[in-house]
This record gives C-alpha cells, structure tokens and sequence, in this order.
C-alpha cells in the first residue's frame, strides 16, 4: 500500500450557483474525495460569477453546507472590480483572471483592465491567469513589468512551456499548472460515440462535443514537449469541469472534462511506465500547490493507494454528478483505497464517509 499526503487540486470548477445540475460542492468533494484530493479550490466563474462580496458570500455559504473535504474559493477578476477584488484578498484561494475565453462580469476585453488587478491585488497573494499563447506571453510581461508571481493555468502547447521555462531562467515569478488530458489526450484523441446522423458531421475526426475542452487538446508535438519539460510544471491540476452528457452530445457542446476521480490513477501509471515517479507526483500534487498558493497544513491527513490495482476506468462507478469520462474504459494501476482527513476515515472502500460540512474553509 503506497501511502501519500491529501493531494491538492489547485483547479476545480465546482458549477454552484447556477449549474448544479452538472455538479455542486457535494458532488465535486465526493468525486475529490474518491481521487486522493483533500483540498480543493473553487474557481469562480459560476453563474452569476463570484467576483464581489455578496457572490463570495454566497459561495463559500454552499460550500460550509456541503464540502466533504477542505476548500478555498477563488474572486474572479472582471472590468469593474479592481477596487472590490482586493478587500477580499485575505479570505480568497486568489484572483483568477479569464484573459482568454469567458464572458460577462469576467471579461477583459484589452489589456488596460488587466493594469487594475496587477496593481492593486496584494502581493503577496497569487494571481492564476487563463492565458494562452500570446496572451500567456503577455501575462509573463506583466508579471515582470509589476515585479509580481503569476500562475499560468492549464498550459498546453510546446510554444507555451518554452517560454514559461525561459521566463523562469530569467527571474521572472512566473509558475504554471498542467491538466491530466493534456498529458494523455492529444487532437481527435476521444474515440466518438455513437450519434444521430443530424450530428455526425460535426463529430469527424475525433471533434466531437466529448472533445471540446478549452485549451483544446493539442498536436502529438505539443504532448511529447510538456513530458519533456516536466522540470518546467509545478503543479498537476484537473480543472475539473463537468457537463452533463446531453449538453456534450448537443449541437453547441460546451467544453471542459470531469477530472478528478481520473488523475491520481492516469498518473500513478504513468509512474508504472516509467515517465513519472511518484516523488514528481508528491511534488506537483502537494509540496508545490501549498507553497504557491500559501495554503496550510491538514495534520493528521494522508491517502492510500493500491498501487498494484488494475481496471478499467468506469463513469458509473464516478461521484461527479455529470456522468461521463473522456477516460471511459482506459485502463489504469492505482487505485485510492482509504483517504484520512484530519484524523478521520473521508473516504474507505470506495466510500465517502465524510459527512456535509465536515470540509473546511482552509482560507479562515
């Protein structure tokens, strides 16, 4: 039995409010629970967003309700609330800021309202940027420009963790996180399901609605350099985000992957095969999470793992309320056996023993 600390998942959409049919911090900390995570932290872009007291406060009252395990709730950052943002500093996981695919309250159309934010937000508190490719590279400018760390989330191209790895050469704060389907889903990686011929034209080639994930699943060339620059990554993230089926298999698919019941297993053989070690999985699963996000120490809180266990990943033996895996019928080495949390069986036996609300809000 291989025995490590509760992982943290520094990139978990948990729907509630507004879209608690795909998932809420009941489902989401079940389904955390069940994957090894002992912390997880709440993006923001909800519906309505959480990006002022009132939404925050509404956030953070579901998840003292409901949290199996531990928690902090990201602020977003939006055109509007530069000067609210940072009187919730203290009290937030960070400021998440979307310079790429969002809308609404969380839109920054140009890079003038991303000067408010860089300014104000405290220092000494992270900044997690949705960037991709040049908008990454400006991130990376920013953060040099106000002498700043940023956290770069779900990189996925080789042009991206070249320059974050230059830019670290350099002194500039910058560190990054990488998702599991990035990892081991490449373009048309998802086999298609079968689909009403109405729908088949926009399912060739492997892009259907189960494929749609932003960033987008990358060329074979970007996969094998993100496994050649492991040294690069500091944190493995799920960004777990769940839709249910129905709204993957309709004619305007919305994009995001469940992830958090898969990760610790795909990785776990990956250290079977011999391209990761356990130690890179401790490393960018808990020692760097908790320092780049200033988060404390659980005491008393590990998980265990029958590394020799082989089967086949299954959506319906999954806590995710949306009901399906891009992973389906992949086999794995790894499976999470008994997860202990501050002194207490969470998890045994394929069982979620922690009640509502014994999670806590690791932010008070």
């Amino acid at each position: 039995m291989l025995k490590l600390p509760g992982l943290i998942d520094p990139h978990v959409h948990v729907r509630e409010p507004g879209q608690i049919h795909k998932e809420d911090w009941d489902t989401a900390t079940q389904a955390a629970l069940a994957g090894g995570f002992t912390m997880i932290l709440a993006m923001p872009n909800t519906k309505p967003p959480i990006f002022d007291n009132s939404t925050f406060d509404a956030a953070i009252s579901a998840a003292r309700e409901k949290a199996h395990c531990d928690y902090a709730q990201f602020v977003g950052a939006g055109p509007d609330n530069a000067e609210i943002a940072p009187s919730l500093a203290h009290k937030a996981a960070g400021l998440k800021m979307y310079l790429d695919s969002t809308f609404g309250e969380l839109r920054l159309d140009d890079m003038t309202l991303w000067m408010p934010h860089f300014e104000k937000y405290p220092k000494q508190y992270p900044i997690v940027v949705h960037a991709e490719s040049r908008s990454m590279a400006a991130a990376i400018l920013f953060a040099a420009i106000y002498d700043r760390p940023i956290h770069i989330a779900h990189v996925s191209l080789k042009e991206e963790i070249l320059l974050i790895k230059a830019a670290k050469e350099r002194g500039i704060k910058v560190t990054c996180e990488v998702c599991p389907h990035h990892l081991f889903l490449s373009e048309g990686g998802i086999p298609l399901s079968p689909t009403p011929s109405s729908l088949q034209g926009i399912r060739e080639k492997g892009k259907g609605g189960r494929s749609e994930v932003r960033p987008r699943l990358a060329a074979q060339e970007d996969v094998d350099a993100l496994w050649q620059n492991l040294d690069v990554i500091d944190c493995f993230a799920t960004d777990h985000a769940p839709h249910t089926l129905e709204e993957k298999d309709s004619e305007t698919p919305p994009p995001g992957f469940p992830g958090l019941e898969t990760a610790l297993p795909l990785l776990l053989t990956a250290v079977d095969d011999g391209r990761l070690t356990v130690d890179d999985i401790v490393q960018k699963m808990y020692t760097n999470p908790r320092k780049i996000f200033h988060l404390p120490d659980q005491p008393e809180t590990w998980i265990e793992v029958d590394e020799n266990a082989e089967y086949e990943i299954k959506a319906e033996n999954q806590f995710t309320r949306c009901g399906w895996t891009p992973f389906e019928g992949w086999k794995v080495k790894g499976r999470v056996i008994r997860v202990v949390l501050r002194g207490r069986d969470a998890f045994k036996d394929g069982k979620v023993l922690a009640e509502k609300g014994f999670g806590k809000n690791v932010r008070e």
